[in-house]
């Protein structure tokens, strides 16, 4: 039989010398051979090709060929110089990090003086990406492919005129190139990098909702790994989204050309490749045993983990991903302003006194200019409102302020004098009534629906942090501002409010 005579199909090319064997019995050894040159001389140029070539067992599936085409292109816009970045989501064990790791092994092969730095929060997953990679680069399969690309051929921790091979640094033989893993936060401190990888930066959701981690992490990433960065480098960030703040948010907020490639477990609408209530692996992890995590995860779990959507820990009552913050603000849209003042009972009880400043649009949205909050004694908790109060007739036409009255003589007295320091002023007292909860249903619905935007400024992230585990916050005094003012422009007199001028 004759090579010429050999139909060669894509099927048949992901073929292995045995599998092509039992297929065309009649085939010789060397047009075997031929066939996989052939395969080899595709896997140089297509990723998609070098991952069914070097992994003959490798169960195929639209999400896998899809995510090797975005790879593709980032390698294809990182040599054009456009620093291509690419922001990768996916369930738990459907295999992001063995892409990316294959992809490494590529790009490598395909330029062996490429340098690249793969950082986790975890050093085991480092070594271990470390581990598979010196396992593929001394495959045969992958030397067909990448002949030229080497690595030593015994373990080398540092020996003069050697090269490295060890658990943390791989350098290719004859070339410039090199891999490094480290973790996030780790040193490293003179080395460049052309293709940068961070894969999950925070650990979980304890991690991601602590502020100061966050700006731990974020702080790391720009003035360590970022400064690594030659002048075309490209940057793959492999995460879970358990936080609206969390790196990759920041990053594609300060970065919106980011390719952010996220992948449900179960789609939750109609895409290119699945329908609607679709897995995304069916050949890998089935639907059903997907619908069984749903039903035994908190729903933040199941979103962050499963669906890719950073999830506010309190249930989802105030997204906060839907709280757009706007750099800049058209005040002549405003129809309606209120600043709304809820109490803390003393200076030392551990709450705030919070002053939410809200407006109500011709167009319908409310936006949210500023919360100034503070741990005050009563005099100072009047001096504040007052002067805020003066500052903000200033701007604002329709004006009013609104002051919390907790139940009690008490209650009472508190919003009597801040009606006084207030005299001159639309001010109303608001006697609230009931669980906090139930007040702030009419406000938490707004945001739910996207008509809540937030005055970009120092305050927001604090209200950020707030809102994501309300109504389990600590604090939750801005919150309650939010909702009286809210109430008071939506609702006016008609929300248990007497006036007292």
């Amino acid at each position: 039989m004759h090579r010429g005579q050999l139909t060669i199909s894509l099927s048949m090319l992901s073929l292995d010398e045995e599998q092509l064997q039992t297929l065309l019995p009649e085939v010789s050894t060397i047009e075997v051979d031929e066939l996989l040159d052939l395969q080899a001389a595709a896997a140089r140029e297509s990723f998609w090709e070098f991952r069914k070539f070097i992994w003959p067992d490798l169960k195929i599936s639209w999400w896998q060929y899809d995510v090797a085409c975005h790879l593709q292109k980032f390698y294809e816009d990182f040599v054009a110089g456009k620093r291509p970045t690419i922001v990768l989501s996916s369930p738990p064990r459907h295999g992001k990090s063995v892409q990316v790791r294959d992809f490494i092994a590529w790009a490598s092969g395909r330029d062996p003086s490429l340098k690249s730095i793969f950082a986790s929060y975890s050093d085991d997953l480092g070594v271990r990406t470390n581990s598979e990679l010196q396992r593929i680069y001394d495959s045969p399969r992958y030397q067909l492919v990448f002949p030229n690309t080497n690595i030593s051929g015994t373990a080398v921790v540092t020996v003069v005129n050697n090269y490295q091979r060890n658990s943390s640094f791989i350098e290719y033989v004859g070339e410039t190139g090199s891999f490094r893993n480290t973790t996030v936060g780790g040193q490293i401190t003179g080395q460049g990098l052309d293709i940068g990888v961070i894969d999950d930066p925070v650990k979980g959701r304890a991690e991601a909702s602590s502020p100061v981690t966050r700006n731990k992490v974020w702080n790391w990433l720009l003035d360590d790994f970022f400064s690594r960065f030659s002048d075309k480098a490209g940057l793959i960030m492999i995460a879970t989204r358990w936080h609206v703040d969390d790196p990759i948010g920041r990053w594609i907020k300060h970065f919106p050309e980011t390719a952010v490639l996220n992948y449900e477990a179960i789609a939750s609408k109609t895409e290119k490749y699945r329908k609607k209530g679709d897995a995304l692996f069916p050949e890998h992890i089935e639907l059903e045993y997907l619908n069984i995590r749903k039903r035994l995860l908190p729903k933040s779990s199941w979103e962050s983990l499963y669906q890719g959507h950073p999830f506010v820990t309190g249930g989802g009552v105030l997204p906060v991903e839907l709280l757009r913050v706007l750099n800049i603000f058209d005040r002549s849209l405003i129809q309606a302003t209120c600043r709304y003042v809820d109490k803390a009972g003393t200076k030392d009880g551990g709450d705030y006194t919070a002053m939410a400043l809200m407006h109500h649009l011709t167009d319908g949205r409310f936006v949210i200019e500023n919360i100034t909050r503070g741990q005050w004694s009563a005099l100072e908790r009047e001096q504040h409102v007052k002067r805020l109060a003066m500052l903000d007739k200033k701007l604002y036409r329709n004006y009013s302020v609104g002051v919390e009255q907790e139940p009690g003589s008490g209650g009472k007295e508190s919003a009597e004098t801040s009606v006084r320091n207030l005299a001159g002023f639309n001010v109303f007292v608001d006697k609230v009534t009931g669980a906090k909860e139930i007040r702030a249903e009419p406000f938490a619905a707004q945001v739910q629906n996207g008509n809540v935007w937030l005055v970009a400024g120092t305050w927001v992230q604090a209200f950020w942090d707030e809102c994501e585990s309300w109504p389990d916050s600590k604090f939750l005094d801005q919150v309650d501002a939010c909702s009286g003012a809210f109430n008071k422009l939506t609702l006016g007199s008609m929300y248990n409010i007497s006036a007292m001028q």
